[in-house]
């Protein structure tokens, strides 16, 4: 029986499965006062199927982050109305095991080690690449995630998650990029009822302009993909779907 699931608000560290490992497509908070910046970091890391949030100030990237369900912040320490410090400390209140990845246009050694020691987990000198930063934002994902699960199993399925890969009866499954997202979404909680608003933060960020009809044919042409698996999305209506063994 599917069960209602709110991914935001997950207390049972045994469902606390992260389908965010390293390859994986993950929803990212850029925290960046500099719009321009923050757009160029944002476009490169969609540019690789991931969502990215964009937030300009300290005050509301501290309250999104604090409420929204999302796997890493790239974060910047001055910002208009308060610090990046102040932010990481508010963070740390709330979300100890958060990847936080502070920007700096400074380069001074107390900087860093102040935000090193108010529990930042890197540190990225302006200007960088691109690179550099995508290679940090790995690295961070791969010390939080190497401990967990690497492959998952359901009837006749099997999800590499470290690889993205989906095999059927033991066939390699292509899928293309949103459907991939989708299905990691939804196998990393199998069971559990995921709403319409939930998948598109996970695909797309949070306030996309994406109708729910996009979700729908995605669900649609996963559904097939997964035919005589002896899994099925099944849909609640005005709930979402969760993903369940047939029965």
């Amino acid at each position: 029986m599917c069960r209602l699931y709110d991914i935001s608000s997950l207390k049972d560290p045994d469902l606390a499965l992260d389908w965010n490992l390293p390859g994986a497509k993950m929803r990212l908070v850029v925290v960046e006062d500099n719009i321009a910046l923050a757009d160029g970091i944002a476009r490169s890391f969609r540019g690789d199927g991931h969502a990215v949030d964009e937030i300009y100030a300290a005050q509301p990237a501290m309250n999104f982050i604090i409420q929204e369900d999302v796997d890493l912040v790239i974060l910047d320490i001055k910002l208009p109305d308060l610090s990046g410090f102040e932010v990481l400390a508010e963070i740390r209140r709330h979300k100890k095991d958060l990847p936080v990845l502070m920007l700096t246009a400074k380069s001074e050694l107390n900087d860093k080690i102040q935000g090193l020691d108010a529990g930042a987990d890197d540190y990225l000198t302006k200007p960088f690449d691109l690179d550099e930063l995508k290679a940090r934002v790995r690295a961070l994902l791969r010390r939080r995630t190497k401990s967990q699960v690497d492959v998952i199993n359901i009837k006749a399925l099997e999800f590499d998650l470290t690889k993205r890969k989906l095999f059927l009866g033991g066939r390699d499954i292509a899928l293309p990029r949103k459907e991939l997202a989708l299905l990691e979404l939804l196998i990393a909680r199998p069971e559990h009822v995921i709403s319409k608003a939930q998948i598109i933060d996970h695909l797309y960020g949070s306030g996309s302009d994406i109708e729910e009809s996009t979700i729908e044919i995605y669900i649609h042409r996963l559904r097939k993909r997964l035919a005589g698996s002896g899994v099925e999305i099944r849909t609640l209506r005005g709930l979402g779907y969760c993903l369940q063994e047939v029965r």
